[in-house]
């Protein structure tokens, strides 16, 4: 059975690897699974179609047989879970690894997608300036937070896992910023997750559509 995920047609990220398909290719290229991109357009993210596949109107969604999976955590977990690579062989090893998972949508995304839609959408707001600090202190937090457990470790919890897969997409975010230079090991760490083969397929594969795009 083909694996089939829904990609942006023409990314807003506009080549940088940070639409969420990136993690599901990503994912994919890690267990050495094949896979097929339908590119969809913003109109066709609203269709019916599509909406049956993901009923908020957003990439990436997955398809395999009969299974049909939307959100990209949630489809890396059944991934990871399907195919061996991205978890531990032990339970207490798997466990924590989906823990990881689960923290990187559910804690450390949320604060960084907050500070970007407020830089995106708000900065002709009068309260604009004085809310950026408010979030980037939170974004400090948790880096910190992050910053120490990772330590001196090259991964979160042992090997690579995809945990690790999802805490780097998250950083992946803030790559060049004095938020993230603050915490020389975790950018350390995420240079090391973007070395990475199955990293540099997945990219090089979301790339070559931006290219294809642009090229129009």
């Amino acid at each position: 059975m083909t694996i089939t995920i829904t990609a942006f047609e023409r990314s807003p990220d506009r080549g940088r690897g940070l639409a969420r398909d990136m993690r599901v290719r990503w994912a994919l290229e890690e267990v050495g699974e094949p896979y097929e991109v339908r590119l969809l357009s913003f109109q066709a993210m609203k269709t019916p179609a599509h909406l049956a596949l993901q009923p908020f109107g957003q990439i990436p969604t997955y398809e395999e047989g009969d299974l049909a999976l939307f959100e990209s955590g949630a489809i890396v977990l059944h991934i990871a879970e399907r195919y061996p690579g991205l978890l531990p062989s032990d339970t207490n090893g798997r466990a924590r690894a989906i823990a990881w998972i689960f923290a990187a949508v559910a804690t450390m995304e949320p604060v960084v997608i907050e500070r970007e839609m407020a830089r995106i959408f708000e900065r002709g707001e009068s309260w604009h300036d004085a809310r950026l600090p408010l979030l980037e202190k939170r974004i400090r937090t948790r880096l910190s937070e992050l910053s120490a457990h990772l330590g001196d470790a090259d991964w979160l919890d042992g090997a690579f896992s995809a945990g690790d897969l999802e805490i780097i997409s998250v950083l992946l975010r803030l790559k060049g910023s004095e938020l993230l230079a603050e915490h020389p090991n975790l950018s350390a760490y995420l240079a090391r997750g973007e070395a990475r083969p199955a990293y540099q397929r997945a990219f090089a594969a979301q790339l070559a559509v931006f290219k294809a795009a642009s090229a129009e």
